[in-house]
């Protein structure tokens, strides 16, 4: 396989997103030298930490805890956020006025929505990638148990599970947390890849995200997963996990595969720390919005996604929405393959 020195610039379009990447190796070195430069983990105050076992009460309400009885000690907590980007208390998400103040004919609601917090476990020292396949799996079960139960609520039009690891990524605390917006809309690149997705399987009559990616791209799988760095992966060494069978919406799996799961989340996410110095992460669970047509069933089919943040978002990716990679995926996963991981 060509190093990324010897390999000419080439534009990908992705046929999940509909955009277009720019991979530029004269801009790499070698795809094992990325690292991030320092470890994304920052020390807090433990004591003054909020999200550590005995300082509950420095949190706002909670939903509910893993396990449920109050009499035991606690290994997940879902609460609400302290400073929520919406309202949960508000009746609806009506609009409220529009025009925008010389925005033209700008549609505008009213900030209806979910904000929630899932602290995966109570130990300050301890991350998602330091526990058991099986305890990565319950924190995959809580987010399903906190999506359904925002699925009641007939203005929620979809769910975003993500987690941000490391300032650089977005985590205004290091103690392991992720979070979970339910919004009132449908966020346009979901829009954008519900629709691209449509579009291939209106062309060939198969499901892209059902079809096995190739034994270059590949880096691992399980019994009901496979991961991979994607053909026009958008940054530097990132990864996608899969379900084998097709499935439209993440809250539709089973214990039996949130097990799974586990297992290989923490695997890619233990390969990144190894290889990459522990670096500023993003991971997002991409799923399909609370309606589905039934039409778009046999189109759309969730992942998760992971971003290590080795590179800057600068003017022309802002501009053109089009990024640049340093590091052909084929090469990325290379790497990733061949990264000992003692689970």
């Amino acid at each position: 396989m060509m190093t990324s020195q010897n390999r000419l610039p080439q534009l990908r379009k992705d046929a999940i997103t509909g955009r277009w990447v720019v991979f530029s190796p004269a801009r790499a070195k070698r795809p094992s030298d990325f690292k991030s430069k320092a470890p994304a983990t920052a020390s807090d105050h433990r004591g003054r930490c909020p999200f550590c076992s005995g300082n509950e009460h420095m949190c706002a309400p909670q939903i509910f805890r893993v396990p449920p009885d109050p009499s035991s000690d606690w290994k997940i907590r879902v609460i609400e956020n302290l400073y929520p980007a919406l309202d949960r208390n508000l009746k609806d998400a009506d609009f409220d006025g529009g025009g925008g103040g010389g925005g033209g004919d700008a549609d505008v609601l009213r900030g209806f929505g979910f904000h929630d917090v899932v602290i995966e476990t109570p130990d300050h020292s301890v991350h998602l990638s330091d526990l058991s396949p099986r305890e990565v799996g319950d924190v995959i079960l809580a987010y399903k148990k906190r999506v359904e139960q925002l699925l009641t609520f007939d203005s929620i039009k979809y769910v975003q599970v993500f987690k941000n690891h490391g300032a650089s990524a977005g985590a205004s605390l290091s103690h392991s947390h992720s979070q979970i917006i339910a919004l009132p809309i449908v966020p346009s690149n979901v829009s954008a890849r519900i629709e691209c997705l449509r579009e291939h399987f209106n062309q060939t009559g198969k499901c892209c995200l059902c079809e096995v990616p190739s034994n270059e791209l590949l880096i691992d799988e399980s019994a009901h997963f496979v991961s991979f760095v994607p053909f026009v992966a958008s940054s530097p060494f990132e990864i996608w996990i899969v379900p084998r069978d097709h499935s439209p919406h993440f809250h539709e799996l089973d214990d039996n595969k949130a097990a799974d799961l586990g297992g290989l989340l923490k695997l890619m996410l233990r390969k990144i720390s190894i290889q990459l110095n522990d670096p500023p992460f993003n991971f997002m669970i991409q799923t399909s919005p609370v309606h589905t047509s039934v039409s778009e069933l046999g189109s759309t089919h969730w992942y998760l996604q992971i971003v290590p943040q080795l590179t800057i978002v600068a003017g022309f990716e802002v501009a053109t929405g089009c990024h640049i990679n340093p590091v052909f995926p084929e090469e990325a996963a290379k790497v990733l393959r061949e990264v000992h991981v003692q689970m």
